[in-house]
C-alpha cells in the first residue's frame, strides 16, 4: 500500500500536549499507521525516546517503516493487533512505558487502497481485514449470515435505522461478491438517498469492517491490558471515530477511576476495587474547524486521555 495522498495525523497538536513526551521517555503507538503520530512522539523524546509501534496491517507497516527509517532503533515496528499490547511489550522488555496510543479506526490509507474492500468508492473484493491474514472478510458475513443476523449487526455496530430492509434486500442479492455490488444493493434497499449527507451504505460498511476485524470486542480487552504497562503518571490517549468506540473508552476511564464499583444501592462495598486512572479529558477533545477544513476525517475524531495512577 503505497501513500497516494499525504497522510495527516488527526488530532496531532493535542495528542502531543496530553501525552506530554519528553526526552529519553518511551511509548507504545498501538496503530502506527503511517506513522505520523510516532513521527512527532520520536522527534519529541529525542535523542534517546523510543516508540513501541504496532499495526495489524502490513502494508501500513511498510510505510510506516520508511517513514520511520531515520530514526534508526529509536522505533520497533511490530506487525500484530494491539490486542496483544501487553504482551508485546514484556516481550521486547518495553515495560513501563510514559504513554501510550490507540487511534482507531480505518485509516485514510486503508481507505483510498483500491484493493481491500473498505470503501465502496471503488470497486474491490468484499475483504475489509486489517491484517489479511485474519480468518474471515465482509464476504463470508455477508453471504453466509442468516437474515436476521446480518440485520442484528448492521443495527448493532452500524446503528444503521434500516438494517431490517438492508438484511432482507442482502439476503435476496446474493451472492454478493464486490463492494459497489453490495453498495448498490443497500441504496436501492433505502431508496438511495441522494439528498442524504452521508452514502447510504456508510453504515453497512462500518457494521461489517468492525465484525470483521472484531474491533468492539479488541477494544474492551486491550484498555485494561494497555493500563498494566503505563509507569505511574503515565498516559493512555485513546482517538475514537465513533459514538461505539467512544461509549466504550468513557465506560472505562470512569469505572478505573473510581476506588468502588459497587452496584449503587449496594451498603457495603464488596469489591476490592481500586482506582487505576485519573482522568484527564471530562470531555472529548475535538478537531478544530482549522483542522477539519485540512482533514475532513478529523471531523469524527475524539480524544480522550487518562493518566495512571498507583503503583
Amino acid at each position: 500500500m503505497e501513500e497516494t495522498t499525504p497522510h495527516i495525523p488527526v488530532l496531532l497538536d493535542e495528542v502531543l500536549k496530553s501525552l506530554n513526551p519528553q526526552p529519553d521517555q518511551r511509548f507504545i503507538d498501538g496503530t502506527v499507521g503511517a506513522g505520523g503520530h510516532t513521527e512527532a512522539i520520536l522527534k519529541a523524546t529525542a535523542p534517546t525516546g523510543q516508540v513501541l509501534a504496532i499495526d495489524a496491517d502490513p502494508a501500513a507497516l511498510n510505510v510506516a517503516r520508511k517513514r520511520l527509517a531515520p530514526f534508526g532503533d529509536r522505533v520497533r515496528l511490530v506487525h500484530a493487533n494491539f490486542a496483544q499490547l501487553a504482551t508485546i511489550a514484556r516481550n521486547h522488555d518495553f515495560v513501563p512505558v510514559h504513554g501510550i496510543l490507540l487511534d482507531l479506526g480505518v485509516s485514510s490509507m486503508q481507505l483510498s487502497s483500491g484493493g481491500r474492500g473498505f470503501s465502496f468508492q471503488s470497486e474491490a473484493p468484499l475483504d475489509m481485514r486489517y491484517d489479511p491474514g485474519g480468518p474471515t472478510t465482509a464476504a463470508d458475513l455477508v453471504n453466509n449470515l442468516t437474515q436476521d443476523e446480518l440485520a442484528d449487526l448492521i443495527y448493532r455496530f452500524g446503528e444503521e435505522r434500516r438494517s431490517r430492509a438492508i438484511a432482507r434486500a442482502i439476503a435476496a442479492a446474493r451472492p454478493l461478491h464486490t463492494t459497489r455490488e453490495l453498495a448498490n444493493v443497500v441504496a436501492r434497499a433505502v431508496g438511495g438517498r441522494r439528498r442524504a449527507r452521508i452514502h447510504p451504505a456508510t453504515r453497512t460498511f462500518q457494521a461489517l469492517r468492525i465484525a470483521v476485524n472484531d474491533e468492539l470486542g479488541t477494544l474492551s480487552r486491550t484498555l485494561p491490558e494497555a493500563v498494566t504497562v503505563l509507569a505511574p503518571g503515565g498516559r493512555l490517549a485513546v482517538i475514537s471515530f465513533h459514538s461505539l468506540e467512544d461509549r466504550i473508552v468513557k465506560d472505562f476511564f470512569r469505572q478505573e477511576s473510581k476506588d468502588c464499583i459497587c452496584p449503587p444501592k449496594q451498603p457495603i462495598c464488596t469489591c476490592d476495587h481500586r482506582a487505576t486512572l485519573r482522568i484527564i479529558t471530562r470531555k472529548p477533545v475535538t478537531a478544530s474547524s482549522r483542522e477539519v477544513a485540512i482533514n475532513p476525517r478529523a471531523r469524527s475524531a475524539k480524544l480522550r486521555v487518562a493518566e495512571r495512577i498507583g503503583a
